[in-house]
């Protein structure tokens, strides 16, 4: 008879080492940490929200796709002028304004209906979309050290996913909630609209650690400088390798992912509750792929677990945009979503650590273009297609550039390794 011992501590030797690196995260971390709770929850609501609260106002897929392609092409556009402002600001100061311009746009497209307004809110949406994205990576560089440094940026995604999944849960029974309250349809554009401004007014409550924050003391020559052309043409190989995947990676994206609510609903037959509580899962799946990201990293290599992650992913994309069983489209829809997406802030990592200090900022704002771009340009597309010839077009378009994209990943960077860019130690 074979003895049989189960090594139980080697998880707790990892989890151990798990626990180290969070206890390293600095003060200035741990509050935006907090923020990223809120906005998490609250982004939860909104996203899963917002297609059935324009769906109920009248409007169509098509002018769906115009209002996200607008937040996104402001985004795209003023990622530059952004990334100025963000020095000119300070990190603190950015997130602040960021998130109180997102607060604002929020509410605001709950108390007026109007196409005008939809629109108008998401230009204002865009900017702080773009400030927000300009200012995180820097921020988290320059609070963080090489220890902790990967854990911080997949724990910050990772709990938003994580909280999404609460607000996409909580988002899926509000309307109904709001709707027996009210004595309205639950899928009115009443209900609906009630629930965007609870979206807004917990968007609010978000900034408020973001107050506390302190300023790290960095020297000067340390300060991210607006110079993306000078940058640019200094490194056009590198910046070209860092941001080319990126953005063939937003396109793709762009055409499907706005759309899985709708997708569910229309293709598969789906109400509210069930795509709410779809969409929580789907957020809990991909925050822990999120969370259990760091230590892979560690131990195969931060470009190599992009590389596998996402083409793995590609499998389960075809299974769901082309399978008519709705629980294959459910399952393929949280593995996907782990898959694809737990790479994300081991690449952002990976990005910032091969910048020197002085273009990181010009390299996140030219980053936040790249992904921007996508989808300022791919949801108009997509409901385009849509209208006329379903979601089949639009999947093939993702699965497609997906494929790109990973083979881009591995032939820059696994084949051929380039080396990190010196990274000063973070001030506590």
């Amino acid at each position: 008879m074979n003895n049989f011992t189960f090594p139980i501590h080697k998880p707790i030797r990892i989890f151990g080492e798990y626990a180290s690196h969070i206890r390293a995260f600095k003060p200035n971390a741990r509050l935006y940490l907090l923020n990223v709770i809120i906005t998490g929850a609250v982004m939860g609501v909104f996203r899963l929200i917002f297609n059935f609260y324009a769906l109920s106002l009248g409007f169509d897929e098509s002018v769906l796709g115009n209002l996200i392609t607008t937040s996104s092409f402001v985004a795209l556009l003023a990622a530059l002028p952004m990334g100025y402002l963000a020095d000119v600001l300070g990190r603190k100061g950015s997130l602040v304004i960021s998130g109180a311009l997102l607060s604002f746009s929020i509410l605001a497209m709950a108390l007026w209906q109007t196409e005008t307004s939809l629109y108008a809110m998401n230009v204002v949406s865009g900017i702080a979309q773009s400030l927000a994205g300009v200012t995180m990576s820097p921020f988290l560089m320059e609070n963080s050290d090489e220890k902790e440094r990967t854990y911080l940026f997949s724990f910050g995604q990772g709990l938003t996913m994580t909280m999404a999944s609460v607000g996409s849960w909580l988002g899926g029974y509000l309307p109904t909630w709001i709707g027996e309250a009210q004595n309205v349809s639950a899928t009115g554009s009443i209900a609906y609209g009630n629930s965007v401004l609870i979206s807004g007014i917990g968007a609010a409550f978000a900034v408020l650690p973001l107050m506390f924050i302190k300023t790290p003391q960095i020297a000067r020559g340390q300060r991210a400088v607006f110079a993306p052309f000078q940058y640019a043409a200094k490194n056009p190989g590198l910046l070209t390798k860092l941001v080319l995947p990126m953005l063939i990676t937003s396109i793709g994206a762009g055409l499907i992912m706005p759309f899985m609510n709708v997708f569910f609903r229309v293709v598969h037959n789906q109400p509210d509750p069930v795509i709410g509580t779809l969409f929580a899962w789907g957020s809990l799946a991909m925050g822990i792929g999120l969370l259990i990201a760091p230590p892979l990293a560690d131990r195969v290599g931060k470009i190599q677990l992009v590389v596998i992650t996402q083409a793995l992913s590609i499998p389960f994309l075809i299974l769901l945009g082309f399978s008519p069983i709705f629980w294959v489209g459910a399952a393929t829809y949280y593995i996907r979503l782990a898959l694809m997406n737990m790479s994300s802030p081991v690449y952002q990592t990976f990005v910032m650590e091969h910048v020197e200090p002085s273009g990181r900022a010009t390299v996140a704002s030219l980053t936040s273009m790249a992904w921007n771009f996508g989808w300022a340009f791919s949801p108009t597309i997509s409901g385009w297609l849509q209208v006329k010839y379903g979601f089949t077009p639009p999947f093939i378009g993702t699965i497609t550039l997906y494929t790109i994209s990973v083979l881009m990943y591995w032939a820059f960077f696994w084949r051929r390794k380039i080396e990190p860019a010196q990274v000063p130690v973070a001030a506590d």
